[in-house]
């Protein structure tokens, strides 16, 4: 629970710092009257209980992947039991919701951290000029630190951020005490009083307590990493109440002293405990955005493996870890993309307009796979589960209407960043089946092969590992290998990798291997989704068969294609062929990536036109 509290958290956690101020003073203020103040908190507290606490905790929560979550472990959850035209319509979405936590991922770090060094003009207005310089510090920082991995960090995130929910609490507990009356709130009365009073407002507002619910996502995503069961329990027990004290906290507040809402978080505070508390906060965004950040590695390497990106650089951070990752070109990517926004929108109330259109569009998608898991996987009662998805619909629909108001205040960021990814991954994953089509229209039967060659050229002492694409056929450096050199190894491995959907493969499960005859076999290896690649140590139980494998006497074969775009060849428009081919020649050495021992490995490349 404690490693949850400071990992899962983190996002949801900051909220209070700009939830209620942005509900009062964003793009469509409200009056700071006892009517407003009741509704938006009533609306905080009931789209917590059904957002985070129903959809998440109760319903999503209990769809795990063998432990996993997130919305790549969801499809391939549900994929395998539907027929290629849902499964068709449910990729899309599954993509979809990858690229909008792009988005996310670079607004959290901007508007948190953001907002928490801008606690330094309520102690002292003269600073208002350092949040900027020192709010990009931070953030320079918390990124050239992802290099060194967050191991020996990731020990204090827990009890740091368990005190600043402590002091969120405490905050709030001080303030509740003035004004009792402010428990009122959990009645859905006042929500409803709100909207019946001023519908268009109400409406509009919704846009801005969507906020307080940014970061839901992450308690399904980061299930794998601490489980359900401590997830729930760290929300139920203690982040849910210390939240709800915090903002019933800021409400009571602004009962006594309306022209608190400039910043209600840190004026709650005594002056003596400002200073402190910005520091806690910085932290408690520092911790966030960290969050975020690995999530966003976590991502790419599903996309990866999925077959929606090409091969990046992955180091591991940790020897004992697998999943500590750090991603050099996400990471650099993910900077230069959070100082864009912090210096062009310059402060976080204008950083908060352009804040939540990306998430609510992730939970609209998972809310559309989870009715998919409970109609064809689970196979509810038609009425409990229509009743289910119903409810998550209306809530999610009418926070994502409100949300688009604020495409035109900046919302449209996230959007055009997630339509580019989209493209992208789309594109890869298109790309990837052109080519193999192409590959395999010009490929032969292997048993073909053997029949016609094994015996009418020289064969060679030691082992060749051919990588393949496709289970079938015989891979392209097989045949231009044969072609130039005019030999074979007396022992040929046709290689090939295989994602599974599921996140991880048991080790009796790995390796499937068939005898082609004359010294040549064609080989496996599976893969869950979540998995590192390393096929010199999964390859090695194939010298039970007789296979020597032999550092020095075990060269891997590796085909490089030069894609040259055409508009002769059937396949994507030219400007995505363009796309494509520049992501091949950009990806990461396949070399690298399976871990392969860099003096035995050979390169052979061909042009295809595409």
């Amino acid at each position: 629970m404690l490693g949850a509290v400071g990992v899962v958290f983190g996002d949801i956690g900051t909220s209070p710092l700009y939830a209620m101020k942005e509900s009062f003073i964003g793009p469509h203020p409200l009056a700071v009257d006892r009517l407003h103040i009741f509704g938006v908190l009533s609306l905080i507290f009931w789209s917590l209980m059904l957002i985070v606490t129903i959809k998440y905790v109760v319903v999503a929560m209990r769809a795990d992947n063998r432990g996993e979550g997130g919305s790549f472990a969801l499809l391939a959850l549900i994929s395998s039991h539907l027929d290629e035209r849902r499964k068709a319509v449910l990729l899309v979405l599954g993509v979809l919701a990858a690229a909008l936590f792009y988005g996310d991922a670079m607004l959290t770090p901007a508007i948190s951290v953001l907002s928490a060094v801008e606690g330094l003009t309520i102690v002292e207005a003269g600073l208002e000029p350092l949040v900027l310089p020192i709010a990009v510090l931070i953030l320079l920082g918390l990124f050239f630190i992802q290099s060194r991995g967050t191991a020996r960090v990731g020990a204090l995130f827990g009890p740091i951020v368990l005190a600043y929910f402590a002091a969120l609490a405490a905050l709030g507990i001080t303030n509740i005490v003035a004004h009792p009356e402010i428990l009122a709130i959990f009645n859905p009365w006042w929500a409803i009083e709100f909207f019946r009073h001023d519908p268009r407002l109400a409406f509009l507002a919704m846009g801005s307590v969507f906020l307080a619910v940014t970061g839901a996502e992450t308690l399904y995503a980061d299930m794998g990493h601490f489980g359900r069961k401590a997830i729930g329990m760290s929300w139920l027990t203690l982040v849910f109440p210390c939240l709800m004290l915090n903002y019933m906290g800021q409400g009571a507040l602004l009962l006594d002293n309306p022209a608190a809402v400039e910043n209600p978080f840190y004026l709650m505070a005594p002056e003596w405990a400002r200073l402190p508390l910005i520091a806690l906060a910085t932290c408690a965004t520092i911790i966030a955005s960290q969050a975020v950040i690995s999530g966003a590695f976590s991502v790419t390497h599903q996309a990866i493996h999925l077959g929606f990106l090409p091969r990046l650089k992955i180091l591991h951070t940790s020897e004992k870890a697998a999943g500590q990752i750090y991603m050099p070109a996400i990471n650099w990517s993910l900077l230069i993309m959070v100082l864009v926004l912090v210096l062009g929108f310059g402060q976080s109330t204008r950083l908060a307009s352009a804040y939540g259109i990306s998430v609510v569009g992730t939970m609209l998608i998972t809310t559309a796979m989870l009715a998919f898991l409970l109609f064809k996987v689970w196979r509810w009662n038609r009425w409990a589960a229509a009743g289910t998805i119903a409810l998550f619909a209306l809530v999610d629909t009418a926070f994502f209407l409100s949300n688009i108001a604020k495409i035109a205040d900046g919302g449209w960021v996230p959007l055009l960043v997630a339509g580019m990814i989209f493209t992208v991954l789309t594109t890869w994953a298109k790309g990837r089946g052109v080519l193999r089509a192409h590959l395999q229209a010009d490929s032969m039967p292997l048993e073909v092969f053997v029949g016609s060659t094994a015996n009418s050229v020289h064969r060679v002492k030691g082992t060749a590992v051919f990588l393949s694409a496709a289970r079938e056929g015989v891979p392209p450096a097989l045949l231009h290998n044969l072609k130039h050199n005019q030999v074979l190894h007396e022992n040929v491995v046709v290689l090939t990798v295989e994602i599974e959907e599921t996140p991880r493969v048991e080790p009796d499960d790995r390796l499937e291997m068939y005898d082609a005859g004359q010294g040549f076999h064609r080989v496996i290896l599976h893969y869950g989704f979540t998995e590192e690649i390393d096929i010199p140590h999964d390859l090695a139980p194939i010298a039970q068969h007789g296979i020597a494998l032999e550092p020095m006497r075990t060269s891997y074969f590796l085909g490089r294609q030069k894609l040259i775009a055409t508009k002769e060849v059937a396949g994507m428009a030219l400007w995505r062929e363009q796309l494509f081919a520049w992501m091949v020649k950009a990806s990461e050495s396949a070399m690298d990536f399976y871990r392969l021992p860099a003096n035995r490995v050979v390169e052979l490349g061909s042009q295809v036109r595409i």
